[in-house]
C-alpha cells in the first residue's frame, strides 16, 4: 500500500524508512527544502546507527522517495501519517498544536480519496477529535477516518524499537480505519508483536503515562542516589537490589545527571498541564519535573565543590553533551545546564562528542570542541564526564590525569569506581550516589600562585 509521511524529522524519518521496509510505498514529505535536498542526496539530517544504510537500501528497490510537493505524496495514499513537531509552548508548558493542525488542513484541501490521517506526532489527550474536526472543516466532502499512532522510539535504538517494538498502539474509530493500519502493521501481526487497538483517548494517554512513569523512574532513583551519598550507601548497589524486584524491573533506575531529549521533559510537561486544565492535578508528574532541574543544579555545585568554589580560571574538559548516546540530540540535555554554569562562572571549557558538535556550536557559545579526550584533558583543572559514549567507557586514566594540571575527576555517568581513579594517580573523584575521595590540600597546592584554602587547618 502507499502511505505518505509529512515531517522527515526524528519520527517521521525514521517511521518512513521503517514502512518501506516493511514492503510498502512510502513517500516523505517536507516544507524544508535543505532536508529535501539532503534526502536526494542520500544523506541523513540526523544521527541513528544505521538509519542511512537502511534508507539507502529502500530507496534503491523503488520503496522509498522525498518530496517537497504534498499533492503527489498524498495522491493514491490510504494512510497519510502526521509526524511535525510539538513542542513545548512558551508560557504554560503545553505541546504545541500549531503544526499538527496545519498539515491536517493541508491534508485536507490535497485529498481527494478516502484516507486515514494518522497522528504520529506526540499530541495532548483530545487532539486527534481537534484534527478531525479540522479536517471536516476544512473538506465538509472528504471521505476520511482519524487515528492516533503513537511513537515509542529511543534514539539511538529507533530502528530496533520500530521493527521489534514492546508493542504497537493505535487508537480509531471504525472498522474500516482499523483494517487500514491492521494492513499497514501486518508484518509486526505476523510476527505476534503485540498490537493494542483502542479509543483515540486512550491511545494519547498511553503515550503521555508511559513516558511520565519511565521519567519518574529515573527521578527517583536520582533522589535515592543523593541520599546515598548522605549516608554511605551505594546507589550501583541499591539499583541492582531494586531492579532484580520483578515488580520493578531494572530498566531506568540508573543514576545520572537528569533526563532531556526529545520526549521526556516535554511530555511530562504537557501531561502535568492536562492535569491541571481538567481539574485532576498530577502531582507526581509536577514533583518529578521540579527534581528532574534540582538534579542537574546538583551536578553543577559537585562540580564547584571538586574546583574549591571557584570555575574562574580553571581548565575543565567535558567529555560528552549530547542528552544519550548514539545520538545527536542536544534538547535539554543536562550539558545545557551545567556547562553554561563552567563557562559562566571564568572557566575554560574544552568538549569532546562524538555526535554533539553539530548542534553543540550553537547551543554552547564559549567552549573549545576537540576530537581526542586526551588533548582536551591537557592541562586541566577538572575532568567531567556527562554522556556515556563507548569511546569514554575505556580511556586510560592515568594518562588522562598524567597531563592534567590537576587531576580531579567528576564521573557523572559512574563509568568508573573510586578505586580506578584513585590508583590512575587523580587527587579528587566524585560519581553519583557513591562515595568519592578528595585530596583538596595536595591538589591545590599544585596550583602556581595559590596556597591551601584558608579553612583548612595547618
Amino acid at each position: 500500500m502507499k502511505i505518505a509521511i509529512i515531517g522527515t524529522g526524528y519520527v517521521g524519518l525514521v517511521s518512513g524508512i521503517c514502512f518501506s521496509d516493511f514492503g510498502h510505498e512510502v513517500v516523505c514529505a517536507d516544507k524544508d527544502p535543505r532536508k529535501i535536498e539532503m534526502l536526494g542526496r542520500g544523506e541523513v539530517p540526523i544521527y541513528e546507527p544505521g538509519l542511512d544504510t537502511l534508507m539507502a537500501k529502500n530507496v534503491e528497490a523503488g520503496r522509498l522517495s522525498f518530496t517537497l510537493d504534498l499533492k503527489s505524496a498524498i495522491d493514491g495514499a490510504e494512510a497519510v501519517f502526521i509526524a511535525v513537531g510539538t513542542p513545548t509552548r512558551r508560557g504554560d508548558g503545553h505541546a504545541d498544536l500549531t503544526y499538527v493542525m496545519a498539515a491536517a488542513e493541508e491534508i485536507a484541501k490535497t485529498a481527494d480519496h478516502y484516507i486515514v490521517v494518522v497522528t504520529k506526532s506526540t499530541v495532548p489527550v483530545g487532539s486527534n477529535r481537534k484534527v478531525q474536526r479540522v479536517v471536516a472543516a476544512a473538506s465538509p466532502e472528504l471521505d476520511f477516518d482519524v487515528a492516533s499512532n503513537p511513537e515509542f522510539l529511543r534514539e539511538g535504538a529507533a530502528i530496533d524499537d520500530f521493527m521489534k517494538p514492546d508493542r504497537v498502539v493505535v487508537g480509531v474509530e471504525t472498522d474500516r480505519a482499523a483494517k487500514v493500519m491492521e494492513d499497514i502493521y501486518r508484518p509486526l501481526y505476523l510476527r505476534d508483536f503485540p498490537i493494542i487497538t483502542t479509543d483515540l483517548e486512550s491511545a494519547e494517554m498511553i503515550k503521555y503515562a508511559a513516558n511520565a512513569f519511565l521519567a519518574t523512574k529515573i527521578t527517583f532513583i536520582n533522589e535515592i542516589a543523593a541520599l546515598c551519598e548522605k549516608v554511605g550507601a551505594d546507589i550501583k548497589s541499591v539499583s541492582k537490589g531494586m531492579g532484580l524486584d520483578g515488580r520493578i524491573g531494572n530498566k531506568f533506575l540508573h543514576a545520572d545527571p537528569g533526563y532531556g531529549g526529545s520526549c521526556f521533559p516535554k511530555d511530562t510537561k504537557a501531561l502535568a498541564r492536562i492535569g491541571q486544565e481538567h481539574a485532576a492535578p498530577i502531582s507526581i508528574v509536577e514533583t518529578v519535573i521540579k527534581v528532574n532541574e534540582d538534579t542537574k543544579r546538583r551536578m553543577t555545585d559537585k562540580l564547584l565543590d571538586l574546583c574549591e568554589g571557584s570555575f574562574n580560571g580553571k581548565k575543565v574538559a567535558v567529555l560528552g553533551v549530547t542528552f544519550k548516546p548514539n545520538t545527536d540530540d542536544m534538547r535539554d540535555a543536562p550539558a545545557l545546564t551545567i556547562v553554561p554554569s563552567l563557562v559562566g562562572g571564568g572557566a575554560s571549557v574544552s568538549v569532546v562528542d562524538p555526535q554533539g558538535k553539530r548542534e553543540g556550536e550553537a547551543l554552547l557559545p564559549g567552549v573549545t570542541w576537540e576530537e581526542d579526550p586526551y588533548a582536551a584533558a591537557e592541562g586541566a583543572d577538572l575532568l567531567v564526564i556527562l554522556t556515556e559514549w563507548n569511546e569514554f567507557r575505556a580511556l586510560d586514566l592515568k594518562k588522562l590525569s598524567g597531563g592534567m594540571n590537576n587531576a580531579r575527576f567528576a564521573d557523572l555517568r559512574n563509568i568508573y569506581t573510586r578505586e580506578d581513579a584513585e590508583t590512575s594517580g587523580f587527587l579528587a573523584y566524585e560519581s553519583i550516589g557513591r562515595s568519592g575521595f578528595s585530596n583538596q590540600r595536595e591538589s591545590w597546592s599544585k596550583l602556581p600562585f595559590t596556597t591551601a584554602p584558608k579553612n583548612e587547618e595547618g
